[in-house]
């Protein structure tokens, strides 16, 4: 089954949320490209008729390509602000900020005498960089809506950068991506031997894509060889990357072009159809490495010290990413359908409860091994650990109840017994009660943790989902913010009162998800207060985005749009996301994406997505792990 990821897509703030960060950004990045020079002068040139009568538009709203502009509405010969919208984010990844001899938008349709890419399937309809077209694009890049008067670089009109706060998001993200790489000793080992494959009834791929005049070319293999010299292999993979877009295999011409239009390829392929279906395990292998997408670190980065633990629920993985590079460092097997993840007090132990076999795993944190599987009392859902170390594991299967195990004797000591399945379990930040949410009771209890015994229970008129707390200036429980089913929001209960006190719902817009993604029951499922406890973050499905509100006011300050996943020809849909952590100093934000097979990464002060990172199946509880 094919699996439909969008890693980069538009960021498209409003309001009170461009306020916010318009200050922030302007200090950090490079200025952005500008939407209305690109909505008034660059896109019209995508429909301009070329002397053979073919428009940009006539291919790259058809043929899955690096550039995909949206195909026009039913009646319409123009794109709406939307559409528009969506195609800047995505011209915009093919541009280099403030360097037009970098960027393949200027490039790809240049002469080749003139500085331009080898081949363009669509033609060379730019002859030198004097043409009155390339000139305008070239000095859109360089920031400035109107190439009169500038100063003058290898014929190309451009300006310096202007002095004023970026005018749109979408490009700051796809600068963000413009340091991504692909893993080239991956690629070397498991995806250049598929060009020398010989597969059944077809010519190899190497057969055909050594010729000198292929877009796609590969090196000629030595007389006698029978692979490529490394330095060959640098020189195909840098030809090949030209092919792709990293992160998204189903924008990549190298996956689709040789894939049976059946399965979503394009039309026609001159080498035939290589790849019947998205399931053959050499498309997978190429897909595996096009989702490889590696960021560098950037000074700017959290300090180390902490990693960020993911879950893969539908998998037997716990992908551990380094937010010093935002990349996956390793990778815990063994764990089927694992839950939730949590820690020993000294970093040594990973606890991952295991729903596929009942227990609870407890993993050692550098090798990855598992030492130790714990029976528990029934299927488990979500885990936490106290102060002294006990892991509490909530259990889902019925009658429900709250397994005490103890770390010193790796057993399960206790079961406190509730009325009702378990989906979550916490411990307050001052380390003195559990909290337990229950879908199916609908009520939230509390237990004391000294006596380990129920002290009091909260019901509401749907299921409890995730919660997260808020403290006094003493560190006691100040409010709890409680996700339900059913509702895109969040419940406020005072803890001191044991009562709900507020409701609030997330904004109507952004909007428009989760039928499709048939998650209409949880409109809103993660919820985290950051570790300086002065904003809290809520996502939603409904709005596939992550809301901010300051603390203790509860003000909203704006939103983050997540990616987007765009199944083969229909309608995009959302992320999924599921859960929400922090690094220890509060200025990223770690958001599972349980559709997109991905993790988000916000910067907290400038309302960014900086990263995405690619990792299991359906990743959903996550978690932060301090570095002793």
């Amino acid at each position: 089954m094919l699996k439909n990821y969008k890693i980069m897509r538009s960021l498209l703030l409003t309001g009170a949320a461009v306020a916010f960060i318009a200050g922030n950004l302007a200090a950090q990045l490079p200025p952005a490209l500008d939407y209305q020079t690109y909505r008034d002068r660059i896109e019209p040139i995508f429909l301009k008729q070329r002397p053979q009568g073919v428009r940009c538009y006539d291919c790259h709203s058809v043929l899955v390509t690096r550039m995909r502009l949206q195909p026009f509405s039913p009646g319409s010969s123009s794109w709406s602000d939307e559409q528009s919208r969506r195609n800047f984010a995505v011209v915009s990844a093919l541009v280099t900020p403030q360097d037009p001899l970098k960027s393949p938008l200027l490039l790809h349709p240049l002469a080749r005498e003139a500085g331009g890419d080898p081949i363009h399937t669509g033609g060379k309809f730019w002859s030198s960089r004097s043409d009155p077209e390339w000139k305008m694009i070239a000095a859109w890049v360089a920031h400035r809506s109107s190439p009169a008067a500038a100063p003058t670089v290898a014929n190309a009109t451009v300006a310096a950068p202007p002095s004023a706060a970026p005018a749109a998001v979408p490009a700051v993200l796809a600068h963000s991506m413009a340091g991504a790489t692909l893993d080239f000793q991956f690629y070397r080992t498991n995806v250049e031997p598929v060009f020398l494959k010989q597969r059944p009834g077809h010519a190899r791929c190497y057969a055909c894509h050594t010729e000198p005049r292929r877009a796609f070319h590969l090196e000629k293999l030595l007389p006698g060889s029978a692979g490529w010299t490394e330095a060959q292999s640098r020189l195909n993979f840098q030809n090949v990357l030209q092919h792709v877009a990293p992160g998204d295999p189903e924008s990549s011409r190298i996956l689709m072009h040789p894939l049976a239009p059946e399965a979503g390829g394009d039309a026609f392929h001159s080498g035939g159809r290589q790849f019947r279906t998205p399931d053959d395990p050499d498309w997978l292998t190429l897909a595996e490495w096009v989702r490889r997408v590696q960021y560098p670190a950037t000074a700017t980065g959290p300090s180390t010290g902490a990693l960020i633990y993911v879950t893969n629920s539908a998998g037997d993985t716990v992908d551990v990413i380094d937010p010093a590079t935002n990349s996956v460092v390793q990778v815990i097997r063994g764990v089927e359908t694992p839950h939730g993840v949590n820690f020993s007090s000294d970093g040594s132990r990973v606890y991952i409860s295991n729903e596929a076999e009942n227990a609870l795993d407890v993993v050692d944190r550098k090798s990855g091994a598992i030492l130790n599987k714990i029976p528990l009392s029934g299927r488990p859902n979500n885990l936490a650990v106290t102060k002294d170390g006990r892991v509490l594991v909530g259990i889902w299967a019925t009658p429900g109840a709250v397994d005490i195990v103890d770390t010193v004797s790796l057993k399960r000591v206790r079961s406190i017994p509730l009325n009702s399945s378990v989906h979550n379990v916490y411990v307050t930040p001052d380390g003195k009660y559990a909290a337990s949410g229950s879908i199916e009771g609908q009520v939230l209890t509390i237990i004391d943790l000294q006596s380990e015994k129920v002290i009091g229970e909260i019901k509401f008129d749907s299921g409890v989902r995730p919660m997260t707390f808020e403290t006094n200036a003493d560190g006691s429980t100040s409010r709890i913010f409680v996700q339900l089913s059913g509702f895109n929001g969040f419940a406020v209960v005072d803890f001191a009162r044991r009562e709900e006190v507020a409701r609030i719902k997330l904004p109507d817009q952004p909007g428009g998800f989760g039928i499709a993604e048939g998650r209409l029951g949880t409109p809103s499922h993660g919820i985290g207060v950051a570790p300086d406890g002065k904003s809290l973050w809520v996502n939603s499905t409904a709005a596939n985005a992550v809301f901010a509100y300051s603390l203790p006011g509860l003000t909203l300050i704006g939103h983050v749009d997540l990616p987007l996943v765009h199944p083969l020809g229909r309608t995009p849909t959302g992320a999924v996301p599921e859960w929400i952590t922090f690094t220890p100093d509060s200025r990223r934000l770690y958001i599972s994406d349980s559709a997109a097979r991905a993790v988000s990464v916000i910067d907290v002060k400038t309302l960014t997505q900086i990263a995405v990172v690619p990792v299991g199946e359906v990743p959903k509880r996550n978690n932060t792990l301090v570095v002793h």
